[in-house]
């Protein structure tokens, strides 16, 4: 690759089972979240993005549990994917499928996009 190449990285559909929300049933029975994100390399930079880093860092998140917000999932992920070296930007999106409300659903989604100041 040629460094003035813009290289972005996606993993998409990760999936996930935890307890997560502020209801009561929600800190105890897991359910299933699916999670995305695109690392965009800086500009200049020759750094291999790691798929196997990118992962173990969206996992390692999971394993905090039980989890309050999707908010603060999705942030705290893009908090560590930026710390890759070579990364400029990340976007990270949690999708919650079972989501109690009085219709029909296919999912919850929070996004978060992040740069290096």
């Amino acid at each position: 690759m040629h460094p003035s190449d813009r290289l972005e990285v996606t993993l998409a559909g990760m999936r996930f089972h935890a307890r997560v929300g502020i209801l009561g049933h929600e800190q105890v029975l897991p359910q299933p979240l699916a999670v995305d994100v695109t690392l965009r390399r800086a500009a200049g930079s020759t750094e291999l993005l790691d798929y196997r880093e990118v992962y173990r860092r969206t996992r390692d998140r999971f394993d905090r549990q039980p989890l309050d917000y999707l908010e603060t999932i999705a942030s705290d992920i893009a908090g560590s994917l930026l710390e890759i070296a070579g990364v400029a930007s990340v976007r990270v999106a949690v999708r919650k499928p079972h989501v109690m409300l009085e219709g029909p659903l296919e999912y919850a989604e929070i996004v978060v996009e992040r740069e290096h100041e």
